[in-house]
């Protein structure tokens, strides 16, 4: 029984939608099981089911194979990774491989003649056993495998520039470092670190905020500084200069989770080290939708005073936190919802992470002296309505935003602040008039990103009270919520991140303080009393009930 015959038996699809899926598939030049799973005609497993009644095969669900060592070495990488078939078992003579390509079983000879062994195939989900085979042979196992064979001993660190360049542009070098970018656009990685030590290539992937290691052979040492020149290629930088940092992008294709191919935006970091130079690189998706307002996850009373707020016609907002809170996303979500053809919107950005409809960016260069300060001034030319600046980082600019808030503009910045309260103090610190602050400043938003508990290993659990933090509020029902780790989650219960909030809302009286010089905490104990104060640690309490995120992580966010 083929296919479609066993999906029209299950009632999935009736024979005229089998007959359309077949001429389909046939005019794509695909099979028809990956025709059905691109369209999302059918779901996952019952595909798997139908090719496994069509084959007599099992199905093998690699997300539960705890795969041996000793099972995994009996075929090499280059078969794994060009067969897309691996090794999961070993019993009696007899080893199991499991394929998703039922289809072409000549694989099947091959791995007798190089194991010495029957063998058994099982049946697998495509994208579980591309999964399988990164987690238990590395990224570009295969590649590294090949390169390692043509080599006698480890290249030395001291190389020509021509052997540089050469070594960069070998079609395998190309191939790994293609495979490293797009393991770490797969693992949603946000930067990607490789980093040169004596005896070894760490390369790292930074995933909901935390550093991780990239599964990578121990042998892509051997390959360091080919790796760093290919990189260094591709971002246009000068491969001859390993003395001084440079900057750079890499305009970057990467397919993720099966959709199309899209365009990642790479922008490239290097520094010379002790053993080479490191090379660190931020990832952005050209195509990236960026997140409302409702996606970030405010409590509801931040949410409607937040959405007040930035709708007035003047003043000052500000969002502070540390570098990676989110600051940036919630300005570019802000900005979203507010622009229209009525409101002219200009931002002074350093740089421009994400390209907003309806409103003007402008790139900072320092090379020409078009900082955040001459930006600002340029633009107030331009009759804008609403003008956002990348940061504010000295007096002058300080001092620019305020006068722009008073000559009846809205001026979106961010700060780097511990909290909301602090925010006022820093700005005197710059050296800007008490009096400019006071009557210039509407609101500050500070804001923490916690990682999310994974929703595939996420359970309940009743938590030892003792070990609560007194102000912690318990739900209703007794429980808190964590990850055990799994494969979606690489182990960590968590995946993916939501936005802890604290708004601080200026009142008459916090005006008064900021005139008196007061100091963040005396204006955080009084904007309390008076209700214009909802504290990071009040939003982190919520969302661990709510059994989003963890107490743990909570503590680790708020830190300092």
């Amino acid at each position: 029984m083929g296919i479609g015959e066993y999906l029209s038996s299950q009632g999935l699809l009736s024979h005229d939608d089998v007959a359309r899926a077949e001429a389909d598939a046939e005019a794509a030049g695909e099979r028809l099981d990956r025709y059905l799973l691109r369209t999302s005609r059918v779901p996952r497993e019952r595909v798997l089911e139908a090719l496994s009644e069509q084959f007599h095969m099992p199905v093998v669900d690699l997300t539960t194979v705890q795969a041996d060592a000793e099972v995994l070495a009996l075929v090499p990488a280059k078969i794994v990774f060009g067969q897309r078939c691996v090794p999961i078992a070993r019993e009696n003579g007899v080893l199991t491989v499991a394929t998703a390509n039922p289809y072409d079983l000549s694989v099947l000879d091959e791995l007798r003649l190089v194991t010495g062994l029957s063998i058994s195939p099982a049946l697998a989900d495509e994208e579980e056993l591309h999964n399988f085979i990164r987690a238990n042979y590395g990224v570009g196992g295969d590649t590294l495998d090949a390169m390692s064979a043509g080599l006698g001993e480890a290249p030395t660190q001291t190389r020509a520039e021509s052997d540089d360049v050469q070594a960069a542009q070998e079609a395998s070098v190309v191939r790994l470092v293609n495979d490293i970018l797009s393991e770490a656009i797969a693992e949603r990685a946000t930067d990607v670190h490789v980093e040169p030590y004596e005896h070894e290539l760490a390369v790292r992937y930074r995933i909901d905020g935390v550093l991780q290691r990239a599964n990578v052979p121990a042998t892509i040492n051997r390959f360091g500084a080919a790796i760093i020149s290919r990189l260094k290629i591709m971002a246009n930088l000068n491969i001859a200069e390993k003395r001084k940092p440079q900057d750079g992008r890499i305009t970057f294709r990467a397919r993720v989770q099966g959709k199309p191919a899209e365009e990642f935006d790479l922008r490239v970091s290097t520094i010379p080290m002790l053993f080479g130079e490191g090379v660190v690189l931020r990832v952005l998706s050209k195509q990236a939708v960026l997140m409302t307002l409702d996606q970030l996850g405010m409590p509801p009373k931040v949410d409607a005073t937040w959405r007040e707020l930035i709708n007035r016609p003047h003043g000052i907002v500000l969002v502070t936190g540390p570098t990676g809170s989110g600051k940036s996303t919630t300005l570019y979500a802000s900005l979203n919802t507010i622009v229209s053809d009525e409101i002219k919107v200009i931002t002074v950005e350093d740089p421009v992470e994400y390209h907003v409809r309806g409103v003007n960016q402008i790139q900072v260069n320092h090379k020409v002296g078009l900082d955040f300060s001459a930006g600002l001034r340029a633009i107030l030319r331009h009759d804008p309505d609403v003008v956002m600046i990348g940061e504010i980082r000295d007096k002058e600019t300080a001092e620019t935003a305020i006068q722009a808030s008073l000559t009846g503009h809205l001026v979106f910045s961010t700060l780097h602040t511990n909290d909301s309260c602090g925010a006022t103090t820093r700005l005197l610190d710059m050296g800007v008039e008490p009096f400019l602050v006071a009557s210039s400043l509407e609101a500050v938003l500070a804001q923490r990103l916690v990682r999310r508990i994974c929703s595939a290993c996420g359970a309940d659990y009743t938590p030892d009270h003792a070990e609560l933090p007194a102000e912690f509020t318990m739900p209703a029902s007794g429980l808190l919520r964590r990850g055990s780790g799994c494969r979606a989650c690489r182990n960590t219960g968590y995946r993916g991140r939501v936005g802890v909030y604290e708004l601080l809302r200026i009142s008459d009286h916090t005006r008064e303080q900021v005139m008196q010089r007061i100091n963040a905490h005396q204006i955080a104990q009084s904007a309390k009393a008076e209700g214009n104060l909802s504290t990071l640690r009040d939003d982190g309490y919520t969302k661990v009930a709510a059994g989003l995120t963890t107490l743990h992580e909570v503590a680790s966010a708020l830190a300092g």
